[in-house]
């Protein structure tokens, strides 16, 4: 299976890379670019990088993800995310290559109450999630057989996340302010990685919720990190009218895992995600 990987420097696409490479029948065949590599931006930049690999699958992990920031360089955020993921679709389709791309849990209002479906509408309140979600549209319309994998709360080693910043935090305060009524299913991107590989081979196609099973809030979701390391630092739960942000967040994002397990992939439950997380962080990771 020959892939492209874009956003290889990310994230998700540093465990892509892993997974990728470990696998003996594509080790030869990846490229994997970063944003310096192929800038989504660049029509003639991207189509060139396709057209030149050639791949079975393109793996589109890249994208301007500072939800705040989207806020204030809305042209910015629809250029990478919207009109950048339009670039890949349309090189993808001139190289006969199948597009796998990742969407977000941020494409729903939060205001239902049950894990959403593939199914339901698309309503995003927030610049990000309205570039992903217009992304979505034109991207069917452009290559019908693409896979839109929708995932949520992602965290893992090699950059910024949530567990991150909370050890940090847990290591220089007593106490810590975590929102309580926003809910949703932490991921780790190891699990993400693998299931995503999986579901290449298995030449998925329409969209795909992918996130580790079960859900909580910010809250517990510190509170379990906390807990699990051992630290003495204190979680308080406050509201999210209390700790204003640029983006309006989900109230309630968790995404139904039917559309998953048609594939018959299940993922872990967040809270074993996060033990090994924790157990495979470097030793200086509260630092970072």
């Amino acid at each position: 299976m020959r892939v492209t990987l874009l956003g290889a420097s990310g994230l998700l696409g540093q465990e892509l890379v892993r997974e990728l490479s470990g696998d003996a029948l594509s080790r030869e065949q990846l490229t994997a670019l970063s944003s310096k590599d192929a800038d989504l931006r660049d029509h003639a930049r991207v189509r060139k990088v396709i057209l030149g690999s050639r791949p079975d699958w393109i793996l589109l992990a890249a994208a301007y993800t500072d939800v705040d920031g989207c806020e204030s360089n809305r042209d910015l955020a629809f250029a990478v995310n919207c009109e950048g993921a339009i670039n890949v679709a349309e090189a993808a389709r001139e190289a006969g290559s199948r597009l796998l791309f990742l969407s977000t849990d941020y494409v729903f209002d939060g205001n239902k109450r049950s894990p959403y479906e593939t199914t339901d509408k698309r309503n995003p309140t927030s610049v990000y999630g309205q570039s992903k979600a217009r992304a979505e549209e034109r991207l069917l319309e452009i290559l019908p057989e693409v896979c839109i994998a929708r995932t949520s709360w992602l965290f893992g080693h090699g950059g910024k996340c949530f567990p991150a910043t909370i050890l940090k935090l847990a290591s220089t305060r007593p106490e810590i302010s975590v929102v309580n009524d926003q809910c949703g299913s932490p991921t780790f991107t190891r699990d993400l990685a693998s299931a995503l590989v999986q579901l290449c081979r298995a030449s998925a196609r329409g969209i795909v919720h992918v996130t580790n099973s079960g859900s909580c809030t910010w809250y517990e979701f510190a509170a379990e990190i906390v807990r699990a390391s051992g630290m003495p630092a204190k979680v308080k739960p406050v509201t999210t009218a209390e700790f204003q942000r640029l983006a309006r967040r989900p109230a309630y994002s968790v995404l139904s895992p039917d559309s998953l397990h048609a594939y018959n992939l299940h993922m872990p439950d967040w809270q074993d995600s996060l033990r090994r997380y924790l157990a495979s962080a470097p030793a200086d990771s509260a630092s970072v």
